[in-house]
């Protein structure tokens, strides 16, 4: 007897799917460091951007609740998935870091291959590391230094090097909420004081990815991750995993009981910082934005525009404009918006002026572009 087929989950089944795990049907109860590893990082290339997406996820969350684990290495920022910096548990700096290791490697080739031809990259690393663990450094500072060993080579490519092959963090203050300046990096092993895990796990962090952002392809998996060759750790996965199918026919996994709320399911406007994970780690993205409105969003220097959406799904963009002590939250919506969604936009964007723009003397929000 044949196998039933897998049932079909449309793209607003997805919506909510991903809404649910993402903390944004409900604001979640969960501490900072808690949900930062529930979310298996954030993306984190400016300081300030995971600060407004805990604050949109989690209930009555304020900068020090993060600001404080920066502070205490609880939290650290380095580059991992996609080779991007993301904010992590130190818990999880010390178990994602080897599993990426061989995508890292591949991104170091891949971009500075020919630059560091030639080289002993071993040499390279142990000068490098010795240099950080003396003295937090910037990428650049680093470079210059390796280049006085290695006049021959490309500054830029050296440091690199280093970042590539050893797990580097910023320390404070970078990654506090305001703070402003060039990222200083030491190595995680000296700031943590603990080696990374020795045996990596790709199927535990398969396993997470889907209960933060699943049901998901395959391809979902490697676009998020950076990794290659997820179908066969996927494959021994087996039964601990559900399958289900896209309405284009994809194969979509997904944890047994992770939640999968009905398409009915309302979704409260939210609003997300420039470079949120939840536009970035499938590689179908119609389950959160259309494809003509990212082109809005993704600039082609590599900015990911702040967003909000609108029935769970990105209806426009925001900022906030300061001068002389006041603020103002500029929405400009893709689409003309209803009154009570422009309420509530409204009445959320107080909310977050109140988070981002405390510091204000007064602050208002307005509409530029559709009624």
């Amino acid at each position: 007897m044949a196998a039933p087929a897998p049932d079909v989950l449309d793209h607003v089944q997805l919506n909510r799917a991903l809404l649910a795990r993402q903390l944004l049907l409900r604001r979640s109860d969960l501490g900072a460091v808690e949900a930062v590893e529930h979310l298996v990082g954030m993306q984190a290339q400016a300081p300030n951007p995971p600060y407004v997406g805990l604050w949109t996820r989690l209930a009555g969350f304020r900068t020090l609740d993060l600001a404080a684990r920066v502070q205490s290495r609880e939290v650290v920022r380095l580059a991992l998935m996609r080779g991007t910096i993301h904010l992590v548990s130190a818990r999880d700096c010390l178990r994602l870091r080897p599993v990426l290791a061989e995508s890292l490697e591949r991104s170091l080739n891949g971009t500075f291959g020919r630059k560091l031809a030639g080289l002993d990259l071993a040499e390279v690393v142990d000068l490098g590391v010795e240099a950080l663990e003396k003295e937090a450094m910037t990428l650049g500072a680093l470079g210059t230094l390796l280049a006085e060993r290695w006049p021959e080579h490309d500054a830029f490519a050296l440091a690199n090097a280093v970042r590539g092959l050893v797990p580097l963090v910023q320390v404070p203050p970078r990654g506090l909420w305001g703070e402003s300046g060039q990222a200083a990096h030491t190595t995680a092993v000296s700031w943590l004081g603990r080696e990374p895990d020795e045996v990596p796990d790709p199927a535990a962090v398969v396993e997470r990815y889907l209960a933060a952002f699943g049901p998901a392809s395959v391809k979902d998996m490697q676009v998020w991750s950076g990794m290659t060759r997820l179908a066969s750790v996927v494959g021994r996965l087996g039964t601990r995993l559900r399958v289900f199918r896209g309405t284009d026919g994809r194969r979509l996994y997904d944890l047994p009981e992770a939640p999968r709320p009905g398409p009915g399911t309302p979704a409260p406007v939210r609003f997300l910082p420039d470079f949120d994970n939840i536009l970035l780690s499938h590689a179908d993205r119609s389950r959160i934005i259309t494809e003509e409105r990212r082109r809005h969003v993704f600039t082609r220097n590599g900015l990911i525009r702040p967003t909000f959406l609108v029935d769970g799904f990105v209806a426009g963009m925001w900022r906030v404009d300061r001068e002389r002590g006041a603020a103002r939250l500029v929405l400009q919506p893709f689409a003309p918006l209803t009154r009570p969604v422009r309420d509530r936009l409204t009445e959320e964007g107080g909310r977050l002026l109140s988070f981002a723009a405390a510091d204000s003397a007064s602050a208002e929000v307005v509409f530029d572009g559709h009624p």
